[in-house]
């Protein structure tokens, strides 16, 4: 089964417990960080998925990293759970999905904006104002930075991309002087 499919459906229940707990930004936060160390750290992503490492190890190193992050019963408890189940590739995506879920449960949008370079609090205010007016819904700017950019912004919101990107401009224009035949 997909990792996606399998994520998604594990977010389902977190987003439950959270909600029932009053506890559901903690716990989009604290498996976040869980699937950060699990991004950014090869050894431990290599000691829980490599088979000759005994299953009570696994839990053991789990158990310390959910402690480290200062993670509470819940989020403990989910992911000894994956280690249990042996789904613990799928912490990326089941943070993405959490983070999703609790998103659309709030009736938040998330955009992603890109820049060629950090902008001030004021443009992203303004730009904030401008897509909560063009959805209709609140919306959360994620920023990234992203030089190959040249200038503008690129807003990605859940499928639509919206690109004022001088790259973007200068390779249309390039299109429409050098067509290939």
């Amino acid at each position: 089964m997909s990792e996606s499919i399998v994520a998604r459906r594990y977010a389902k229940a977190l987003l439950e417990l959270g909600v029932e707990q009053g506890s559901l930004d903690e716990l989009v936060d604290e498996v976040g960080a869980v699937a950060e160390a699990w991004n950014t750290s090869a050894e431990l992503r290599n000691s829980i998925e490599n088979p000759l490492v005994p299953h009570a190890t696994k839990k053991a190193v789990m158990a310390d990293v959910v402690a480290r992050i200062g993670a509470g019963a819940t989020t403990r408890s989910a992911m000894l759970l994956l280690v249990d189940r042996r789904r613990t590739r799928t912490l990326p995506y089941l943070a993405r999905a959490l983070r999703d879920l609790a998103d659309a449960h709030k009736g938040l949008l998330r955009a992603e904006v890109t820049t060629a370079a950090p902008l001030s609090e004021a443009y992203y205010g303004r730009l904030q104002a401008q897509l909560e007016k063009m959805t209709g819904k609140r919306v959360v700017v994620d920023r990234r930075t992203d030089p190959s950019l040249v200038g503008g912004v690129v807003a990605r919101i859940g499928d639509r991309v919206i690109d004022g990107s001088l790259r973007t401009r200068l390779q249309s224009l390039r299109d429409v002087l050098m067509p290939t035949a």
